[in-house]
C-alpha cells in the first residue's frame, strides 16, 4: 500500500513531469520548453507519441543482490527493473547493471548525460564537481537522522534539490538515504576529533567531509567505496567513512578492528537517489511515463524502511566478526559541530545559490 508520503511525492513528481521542465545539462533534453502557443510540447510529444519497446540501462556501483539479505541500494534497483516491466507489460525492460560493470561510480553523472546511460541509483554528491550545489546533500552533519532525511525530502529543501536535479538533467524516481559509519584498522573508534590521531589516513566521501576531517587532523586518501578493502589491506588507508550499506557489501569487517555504528548519531547523512535521465524519460510515451513514475513512487516506502533497518543489520554483521563497535554519544556528536559547521560557512560563501539552500536545510531543522 501507498502511504500518504509516497502519494505526495507521486503527485509531486508527475506535476513536475506535466510542466515539462527544461533541462541545462547536455543530453538532458533541454529542448522540451513550451511552444509558442502556450502549449506544453513535453506533455504534448509525450501524449502523442505511440508506445514501442524500449530498453533503460540502470547503473549501479553496489554488488548485484543474490538474496533479500543483499545491498538495498541494489535491490531498489533490482526492484525498480522487474515492476517497470510487468507495470508496462513488457514495453520497458530496464537491464540493471550492477557493481560499476558500466560505469565507474564516480563518472555515471557524465555517463547519464552522454547517453550511455539511462538510469542509476546514485550517489548525487559525486557528481558536485559538475553541480556543485549537489554538495548539500553530503553536508557533513546537516542531516542528522533517517526520521530528518524523509522530511527533507517532503520541505523545500527537498523540492529545491528536485529542482537543481531536474534543471542538470536528471528526473527524480525514489529517494534514497544512507547513514554513514566510521571503520579503523588497527586502532580504537573514532567517536570525537580528538581520536583522530595525526597521521591517520581516511577515506570519507564527499569534499566538504574530507575537509572537516583533515580539519581534524586526518590525512584524506579519495577512492569509492569498492576500493576500501584493497586500500586497508594494503596499508594505504588506516581508516574509512562510508554508508553501513557499504561496510556490509564489502566485507570491511575482515579489515577493520573497530567500527562506529551510525545506530545513535553520525556525521555523515548520504542522498543516494534512484534517478532516470531527462533525455530517456522523455522518450518514453506517457503511459510508460505514468508507470515508471508509479514504480518509483511505489519503492520509496520500501527505500526509507530498508535504509534505518539497514544500520542495525551491520552493526550486527560486525558485533559477530569480533569487531569493537561503538556509538557516538550526544556529547561526541556535538564535538563534531564547530568543524561541520566551519563547512557549512565555506559552502553557503563559494557555491552559486549555497547560502539559500543552507537556509533551506536550516529552516527545516530548526523547525523539527
Amino acid at each position: 500500500m501507498i502511504s500518504t508520503r509516497s502519494r505526495s511525492l507521486a503527485t509531486a513528481i508527475a506535476l513536475t513531469a506535466a510542466l515539462g521542465l527544461s533541462a541545462c545539462a547536455p543530453g538532458s533534453g533541454a529542448d522540451n520548453d513550451a511552444g509558442a502557443d502556450g502549449s506544453d510540447s513535453s506533455a504534448d510529444a509525450a501524449a502523442a507519441q505511440e508506445c514501442s519497446d524500449t530498453t533503460l540501462r540502470l547503473s549501479h556501483q553496489w554488488p548485484e543482490p543474490t538474496s533479500d539479505e543483499g545491498d538495498f541500494r541494489a535491490m531498489v534497483a533490482q526492484k525498480f527493473a522487474e515492476e517497470v516491466e510487468t507495470a508496462t507489460d513488457g514495453s520497458v525492460t530496464v537491464t540493471v547493471y550492477p557493481n560499476s560493470t558500466l560505469s565507474k561510480a564516480t563518472e555515471q553523472y557524465d555517463a547519464m548525460m552522454a547517453g550511455s546511460i539511462d538510469a542509476s541509483v546514485f550517489p548525487l554528491d559525486y557528481a558536485s564537481g559538475r553541480v556543485p550545489q549537489w554538495s548539500i546533500t553530503l553536508m557533513p552533519a546537516l542531516v542528522q537522522s533517517h526520521a530528518e532525511a524523509q522530511a527533507w525530502d517532503e520541505a523545500e529543501i527537498g523540492q529545491a534539490v528536485r529542482d537543481h536535479m531536474k534543471e542538470n538533467g536528471l528526473t527524480l524516481l525514489t529517494n534514497v538515504w544512507n547513514a554513514g559509519a566510521i571503520g579503523v584498522k588497527g586502532g580504537e573508534p573514532v567517536l570525537t576529533p580528538e581520536d583522530i590521531e595525526g597521521g591517520m589516513t581516511m577515506r570519507a566521501a564527499g569534499s566538504y567531509v574530507e575537509h572537516m576531517l583533515e580539519d581534524a587532523g586526518a590525512g584524506i586518501t579519495s577512492l569509492p567505496s569498492s576500493e576500501i578493502y584493497t586500500a586497508m589491506q594494503t596499508g594505504v588507508l588506516d581508516a574509512a567513512v562510508t554508508s553501513t550499506g557499504s561496510f556490509a557489501s564489502y566485507h570491511l569487517q575482515e579489515q577493520v578492528t573497530s567500527y562506529t555504528s551510525p545506530t545513535t548519531h553520525t556525521f555523515w547523512f548520504m542522498y543516494e537517489p534512484l534517478v532516470i535521465t531527462n533525455e530517456a524519460f522523455d522518450k518514453l510515451c506517457a503511459e510508460q511515463q505514468d508507470a515508471v513514475l508509479e514504480v518509483g513512487t511505489g519503492l520509496q516506502e520500501y527505500a526509507y524502511t530498508a535504509s534505518a533497518e539497514d544500520d542495525a543489520r551491520v552493526e550486527k554483521i560486525f558485533k559477530d566478526a569480533g569487531v569493537e563497535v561503538a556509538t557516538m554519544s550526544d556529547a561526541d556528536f556535538q564535538a563534531w559541530l564547530p568543524l561541520a559547521k566551519a563547512q557549512w560557512d565555506d559552502y553557503a560563501a563559494n557555491v552559486d545559490g549555497g547560502q539559500e539552500l543552507l537556509d533551506l536545510a536550516k529552516k527545516l531543522r530548526e523547525g523539527r
